[in-house]
C-alpha cells in the first residue's frame, strides 16, 4: 500500500448529522423509518455536546444518518440552529477513518483547521475530532467535517 492509501486513511462516509429542533426528534425518526431506515443507536451525549442522538442506518451499508436534538440552549447544535434562523438541517458530515491519531496528525500537518486539540471520545464508543467549516487556508467547505474511528465493540 502507498502512503496515500494509508494516511489519512478514510474508509467511507460514516454519517450525515442533521440538527432537529427541540421536541421534533421523534417526528423525524418516524419520517426516516417511513423511508425504510432502521434505528441502530440512541444516546444522550452530555459534556460539551449536550445533545440527544439517534442513529439510523441506510440499508445494510455502513452509512448512517445522525439526528441531533439539543438538550440545552448551550449545546453547539442549539447555537447552530440559532445561526440558521431557527431552522434545523445539516449539522456536519462525518468520514470514517482507520487510525484517528494518524489522520489528526496528517490533517494538522496539511494545514486543516481542526477544532479539537486532540481526538476525543464520541458517542457509541467512537473516537472523534472536528474540522472547522473554514477548512483550509484555500478552501472553506462551509460545513463542519467530523472524523470518526469506530469503537472496538461496533462495526
Amino acid at each position: 500500500m502507498t502512503d496515500a492509501a494509508q494516511v489519512p486513511g478514510f474508509i467511507c462516509f460514516d454519517h450525515v448529522a442533521i440538527a432537529v429542533l427541540p421536541g421534533e426528534l421523534e417526528a423525524h425518526v418516524q419520517a426516516y423509518r417511513a423511508l425504510g431506515f432502521s434505528e441502530v443507536h440512541r444516546e444522550e451525549v452530555l459534556g460539551t455536546d449536550q445533545v440527544r442522538e439517534v442513529l439510523l442506518q441506510v440499508g445494510d451499508g455502513p452509512n448512517l444518518v445522525q439526528l441531533l436534538e439539543p438538550l440545552t440552549p448551550d449545546s453547539p447544535v442549539a447555537k447552530q440552529i440559532e445561526k440558521n434562523g431557527g431552522r434545523g438541517g445539516l449539522a456536519h458530515v462525518a468520514l470514517r477513518v482507520t487510525d484517528i491519531q494518524a489522520a489528526f496528525d496528517d490533517l494538522k500537518a496539511k494545514g486543516f483547521k481542526i477544532i479539537d486539540a486532540a481526538p476525543r471520545k464520541g458517542s457509541r464508543g467512537t473516537t472523534v475530532f472536528f474540522v472547522h467549516p473554514k477548512t483550509t487556508e484555500h478552501a472553506a467547505f462551509g460545513y463542519i467535517l467530523e472524523v470518526v474511528q469506530e469503537g472496538l465493540h461496533h462495526g
